[in-house]
């Protein structure tokens, strides 16, 4: 359905028609892309000072960066959706601007690209919003990027799919006068399948969950939770609020309006989420408080209508058609390694003949040249149908039962066919010290050097395939370490004069299965370098000492406590070092050549 709009189309009156396409929801407007260019500009002169500048870029989803004179830029996609031609735009602006020649998927679903100069960053939020790409509100004290299932619609156990309804959330708060300037950000997440909810909505400010009573659609809202430095999962708010006549919205509003008008949460933006009112005051005071704001005469001034701004997909129309021909494994390995890909990387749709198949990606990252293969891929294996997980993959839609192996050897030659996914060697990593001002290790190399030692250990054990390990440069924890099996964090260790690049453990987290549980934090430090090796101990350890092989890593945990992990590194690995020749390289982080330090700026989040 089309909005009434008047005026020429790419101006505030007419931002877009909306169409009923991935990656085709948040509205694009010439003017704000002409005032980032003439803003950009002014501060280049030396005309705007940085603070001021500073709010107005991040709102564009513009972000600095560690290194002086270069941008990130953080495209917003709504539940992962993405296009061919996207992946086309993509390649090309990674192509033209990124010196590092790559993309990164990151763990909120947005595609962020690194080490942009400004003046190319205008042009490059320009020439992606020609394929309907959009990084506003992608940064800042806003609503940022709506993650979703990257499997909703097409599994079995779903309540209903809330695609659509993330079109709506996503098209009404984007340049929303509440949201523009809150005490800090907030991170939502939509979930139809409860007893998976592979959106991890419980670490999230604001979640929804599917749910039917007495044949009306709705959610339950959940608010509060949160990882970082104080660990929330999010309480209920409502049971029930309905999704078709606006009240999830509305709901919404309300509570955003309440967050807004937290002053004292300014004072310190480092702890002024969403989660610090619950935790402060309580689930049940902040109902109270929404339900005093419904009755306010702003309820009446809203527009809250869903239809007009939801997002009807019917990927299955434009699936593609049963192939005339297919290919099949040439021999016994090459028949092994498909069905090992398939155990890994594929999942049977709901709908008959068709599966889904996540593309591992190694710690995110994405060149030119794979954009574009993929975004080719799409159109001939899924209809153009492809979403971005919260694990850094990538999956693609609607793929013909007969075509898997094809599709296979395509990724393949790509270097993108890996199995494994969401197993033991597919790693999470934010970007660290690569990038991020409030980076304190290099969590890239880190996620590097494990991998590698994972891949030498060679393990084929089916449970401890399962572990899920996530390191992250910082406290802050973009890569979701605190729900991990084996998470990590960036520190340090203090030796003389000197200073070992180091990190912090935590054991038994849990975000599968419906169920969201935050690993335990160690009381031991590792310097960065022997991290690797207390990996494979601890596993090995788990493989030795567990009283089945149907116990997990999650029980092993739990029953055996993390003071046996401890137990296993005090001792040698987590050891400070002293400073010498024969030590230097305990000194320097992974992927680096110089002596350590810690070099942590002011980060840009809270803003």
């Amino acid at each position: 359905m089309e909005p009434t709009t008047v005026g020429r189309k790419g101006t505030i009156s007419n931002p877009e028609v909306y169409e009923n396409v991935p990656g085709h929801i948040i509205p694009a407007i010439t003017r704000e892309f002409d005032d980032f260019d003439n803003e950009a500009e002014k501060f280049l002169d030396g005309q705007t000072p940085e603070n001021e500048f500073i709010g107005f870029r991040l709102k564009q989803g513009v972000y600095g960066q560690r290194q002086p004179d270069v941008q990130m830029i953080r495209v917003k996609l709504p539940f992962g959706g993405v296009t061919p031609d996207q992946m086309d735009s993509f390649a090309s602006v990674v192509e033209k601007y990124a010196p590092l020649n790559k993309g990164h998927i990151t763990t909120r679903q947005n595609i962020q690209i690194h080490h942009i100069p400004l003046r190319d960053a205008a042009k490059a939020i320009r020439e992606m919003a020609e394929a309907n790409l959009s990084s506003r509100e992608g940064c800042g004290n806003t609503v940022r990027n709506v993650t979703g299932d990257p499997w909703a619609g097409i599994l079995e156990g779903e309540v209903f799919d809330p695609t659509p309804y993330v079109g709506a959330y996503v098209r009404y708060f984007v340049r929303h006068p509440t949201t523009q300037l809150m005490p800090r950000k907030v991170k939502t997440a939509f979930e139809g399948t409860p007893g998976e909810d592979r959106s991890i909505t419980g670490i999230h400010d604001i979640a929804f969950i599917a749910k039917i009573k007495d044949g009306v659609k709705g959610f339950e809202v959940r608010v509060g939770g949160g990882t970082s430095i104080m660990p929330r999962i999010a309480p209920t708010l409502y049971d029930f609020v309905e999704a078709d006549n606006g009240d999830y919205l509305k709901v919404s509003e309300a509570v955003f309006r309440i967050f807004d008008a937290q002053d004292w949460l300014r004072v310190n933006r480092a702890r002024a989420r969403l989660k610090v009112f619950v935790d402060k005051f309580g689930i049940e005071e902040l109902r109270n408080q929404v339900d005093e704001q419904l009755k306010g005469d702003w309820v009446n001034e809203r527009n809250f209508d869903v239809a007009s701004r939801r997002l009807d997909i019917d990927e299955q129309a434009t699936a593609p058609a049963v192939p005339d021909a297919f290919g099949e494994p040439t021999d016994d390995e090459d028949r092994a390694a498909f069905e090992r890909f398939k155990e890994s990387n594929v999942v049977a749709q709901r709908q008959q003949g068709f599966s889904a198949v996540e593309i591992k990606v190694y710690r995110g990252d994405l060149t030119p040249s794979q954009f574009r293969d993929i975004g080719q891929i799409m159109r001939e294996f899924s209809g153009g149908a492809a979403r971005m997980t919260v694990g850094q993959n990538m999956v693609l839609r609607w793929v013909r039962d007969e075509q898997v192996y094809d599709l296979w050897n395509r990724l393949k030659a790509i270097g993108l066919g890996d199995a494994g996914a969401q197993e033991i060697t597919d790693n999470v990593s934010c970007p660290g010290t690569d990038s991020c001002k409030l980076g304190i290790t290099s969590s890239m190399g880190l996620n590097a050097a494990i991998n590698k030692k994972l891949l030498e250990m060679e393990i084929t054990d089916p449970q401890s395939r399962r572990i899920h390990i996530k390191n992250s440069g910082c406290p802050n924890g973009c890569s979701q370490h605190h729900i991990a099996d084996i998470g990590f964090y960036g520190a340090s260790i203090k030796v003389g004069e000197h200073t070992i690049p180091a990190y912090v453990a935590h054991i038994g987290g849990v975000y599968e299965g419906g169920e969201v549980q935050y690993g335990t934090r160690l009381k031991v430090r590792l310097p960065a370098k022997r991290v690797p090796a207390a990996v494979e101990r601890w596993i090995r350890m788990y493989e030795d000492e567990r009283e089945s092989a149907d116990e997990t890593f999650k029980a092993y945990a739990e029953r055996v406590g993390t003071i046996r992990f401890e137990e296993a590194v005090k001792s040698d690995l987590a050891m400070p070092v002293e400073f010498g020749l024969d030590t230097m390289n305990m000194f320097m982080d992974w992927d680096r050549t110089q002596p350590y330090v810690v070099a942590r700026g002011e980060g840009e989040c809270a803003v």
